[in-house]
């Protein structure tokens, strides 16, 4: 019986692990990447550079999230 209530327990805490979670980084390091670019270039696009800096701090905030839920915190 201990051991089927620590199996149920380890199962849990594994499944606050999705395999959506890997895209949702690789989502945010592209977006990072072509933040960075967009300021690099030498001309700016304004509305570009405010668009990819909205949506990469929505992702940062989603893996903020995301990790917490990963270690338990939420």
């Amino acid at each position: 019986m201990f051991l089927a209530e620590e199996a149920a327990k380890a199962a849990q805490a594994a499944s606050t692990f999705n395999g959506f979670d890997v895209f949702v980084i690789l989502f945010t390091i592209v977006i990072a990447i072509g933040v960075v670019r967009l300021l690099a270039s030498p001309k700016k696009n304004i509305f570009a550079i405010g668009f990819g800096g909205i949506s990469l701090v929505v992702f940062l905030v989603m893996d903020a999230v995301m990790v917490m839920s990963w270690m338990g915190k939420l």
